[in-house]
């Protein structure tokens, strides 16, 4: 296929995540402050966007609270930058079985399924300009877990986010991911301006090498908007990449920890790298009212 390269690039910073990182970087951050001023330090570094998880203050595990929520959301948008807000609705849905001789009951420690309307909850509490919504259910990393979303549980998120005036960003780890995507917005669940996130290298989803990336671009309709990101370390090769194939960049702790071999990052540290290969390539940076207006998206402010 001909080079389409993306000249107008926003970028995403993945602030914190879901995942067991706090042990192996200190610079992932856990209570609402730390997420929150991280967040804010990317937006200064160049990411337009933001997009969050929560943590339990103690313990830095996963969390579902909306006052966490609440407090991240309230300090960003009182913050001295602008930025747009993008709140995952990725948790509720783990699914951890209980051995592979006998499945049930599941095990209770990681297992979290709840329904539609309480995975989105701290959305409808929040009013994000975007939360992401994990289109398909996966075999995730190793062991009994796997990432549960059934077409019935998106087919109501999906319908949930769009009544709220929420735009819904997929997050599609693999082909079929794509096809049922194009499913919502064919059911009109799921309205323009579309936004996906590609999410490469993600055990067992679709590998990031280069033919399965473009295998995975290919399949984006043309007015969709695009992003797209390794984990690990391929992490810092996938901004070229994204802008090489028409897309845009998404970064941070979530994905990736390093700078470099051995070299812990901050997420601003990643956002300034990814603004200088974005640059470097002679694209341009966007910033967040710009993206509002190519996404259609509705700015609020803390109550």
């Amino acid at each position: 296929m001909p080079l389409e390269m993306n000249r107008e690039v926003f970028i995403t910073c993945a602030v914190t995540g879901a995942g067991d990182t706090t042990s192996r970087s200190p610079h992932v951050p856990i209570t609402p402050k730390q997420i929150a001023d991280s967040a804010i330090d990317a937006a200064k570094a160049g990411a337009a966007v933001v997009h969050c998880h929560v943590r339990n203050p103690e313990t830095g595990a996963a969390a579902r609270n909306i006052d966490l929520y609440r407090e991240v959301t309230d300090r960003i948008r009182s913050a001295d930058v602008d930025v747009v807000l993008n709140l995952t609705a990725g948790m509720g849905g783990d699914l951890v079985f209980g051995n592979v001789e006998a499945p049930f009951p599941v095990n209770p420690e990681g297992t979290d399924m709840v329904g539609a309307t309480e995975r989105v909850a701290h959305v409808a509490e929040c009013l994000p300009e975007i939360c992401t919504l994990d289109c398909g259910t996966m075999n995730f990393s190793l062991g009994d877990y796997v990432m549960t979303n059934t077409p019935s549980m998106l087919r109501e998120m999906a319908r949930q986010m769009t009544a709220l005036g929420v735009r819904p960003e997929i997050e599609a780890f693999d082909t079929g991911h794509l096809w049922f995507a194009k499913q919502l917005v064919e059911e009109g669940l799921i309205e323009d301006p579309v936004l996906i996130q590609l999410c490469m290298g993600i055990p067992w989803g679709a590998p990031d090498d280069l033919n399965t990336f473009m295998a995975m671009v290919n399949n984006v309709p043309k007015t969709w908007t695009f992003s797209a990101f390794s984990i690990g370390r391929n992490a810092l090769a996938y901004p070229a990449a994204a802008v090489l194939a028409g897309g845009n960049v998404r970064v941070g702790l979530e994905d990736n920890l390093y700078a470099g071999k051995g070299q812990l990052a901050t997420n601003a540290q990643l956002v300034e790298k990814a603004v200088g290969v974005i640059e470097g390539m002679g694209a341009k940076i966007i910033g967040p009212a710009e993206v509002r207006e190519k996404l259609k998206l509705q700015k609020r402010r803390s109550a």
